[in-house]
């Protein structure tokens, strides 16, 4: 993940030449995972077993860094768009990560570039999911592929602003993006909606089609990695797949998926179970690998 040089300084005298110090890399501890984003990067998850909700250890970016040995700092806010994090200063301590840095009354944006620049030489990671507070109204909405339509080219729009930014302040650090659980199949089996059934339907393409490929698109331009977690987490199988699932009988298997994944179909809460950070986690380390 790339490490700075050491320089080796020498000096020259008369007569036999004196042992120079060998070259040395900083130990991993000296590199950082910089961790920006909405409640996914933050690791937020709901009330659930007694736990109290918020963002608590365990969420993938955590897992990430732990098992890279990097040094995390986590600069994600719960609830921001994707315009949110290049224009809204500050972040509630309520809405950080655990741990995380007052960003002081700047963007996440510019605390980002300003976090980069004094670790320049010792990022070993660069992570961003963001878009999905942008997405996530269309569930409700009376014409979710209009909405749809408009969060897309709204994320697509900040992200092409964003993402040089940071690619100028990281050099070449590797820079992940990722996307999201398509979440929107729990409707299957969520009595929140009426017809949630067709939602889901709708949410295969939108995802797979439409939403990923612009993020992936944007990610490319600037040389970042783009890991589509809704692949990874089953949302493209067809929904003629079908499987048991011990609380909702029997569903397409995607759905069950979800399900596990997420809190969707439990609390319709969009954010994932420590076995979705789990999967998460996996996927950026495949990719970083």
């Amino acid at each position: 993940m790339g490490a700075t040089l050491a320089v080796l300084l020498g000096a020259c005298a008369a007569g036999p030449t004196a042992p120079t110090a060998p070259s040395s890399s900083p130990p991993p501890a000296d590199l950082v995972h910089v961790s920006l984003g909405d409640s996914y990067a933050t690791g937020y998850r709901p009330a659930d077993g007694g736990a109290p909700a918020g963002s608590r250890r365990g969420g993938f970016a955590d897992l990430v860094a732990e098992r890279s040995g990097l040094r995390l700092i986590n600069l994600a806010c719960s609830g921001v768009t994707s315009a949110q994090l290049r224009e809204e200063p500050g972040c509630t301590p309520a809405a950080r990560a655990l741990d995380a840095p007052d960003p002081a009354g700047r963007t996440q944006l510019d605390a980002a570039v300003q976090t980069l620049r004094e670790h320049r030489g010792r990022v070993g990671l660069v992570t961003l999911v963001i878009g999905g507070n942008d997405l996530a109204p269309c569930a409700r909405a009376a014409d979710p592929l209009g909405c749809a339509s408009r969060a897309v080219a709204d994320v697509r729009t900040n992200l092409a602003a964003v993402l040089p930014v940071l690619r100028d302040a990281a050099g070449d650090a590797p820079i992940v993006g990722l996307t999201y659980p398509d979440v929107f199949l729990g409707a299957w089996v969520s009595p929140e909606f009426t017809d949630g059934q067709s939602l889901a339907r709708l949410s295969v393409p939108l995802f797979q089609n439409f939403f990923n490929t612009a993020l992936k698109s944007e990610y490319e331009k600037v040389g970042a990695e783009f890991v589509d977690v809704t692949a990874t987490t089953g949302g493209y199988a067809p929904l003629t797949e079908v499987t048991a699932d011990p609380t909702y009988g029997s569903v397409p298997a995607a759905v069950a998926r979800v399900c596990a994944l997420t809190y969707f179909c439990r609390y319709t809460d969009v954010h994932p179970t420590a076995e979705g950070h789990e999967v998460i986690a996996s996927a950026v380390l495949a990719a970083t690998g």
